[in-house]
């Protein structure tokens, strides 16, 4: 088992972010500085901080910053 699941709405669209947390997602990822990958594939979803935090709020959940050992920072 794992303790945390990233959603993909850099691949799936902002939305499907969100609605991956009503089914265990906890983690929404970062916002993208550069994406080459996805983009080169034919996707571009961007969001920045505050959209991300916006459709986590919107999903009824409290948004939290942490750093690369899922440990919350402020």
């Amino acid at each position: 088992n794992f303790d945390n699941l990233q959603s993909s709405w850099v691949t799936q669209g902002p939305k499907i972010g969100q609605v991956s947390l009503y089914y265990g997602a906890n983690d929404m990822g970062s916002t993208m500085m550069e994406e080459n990958v996805v983009a080169a594939a034919g996707t571009v979803y961007c969001m920045d901080e505050e959209e991300i935090k916006r459709l986590i709020i919107d999903g009824g959940f409290t948004p939290q910053r942490r750093n690369m050992q899922y440990q919350p920072v402020d």
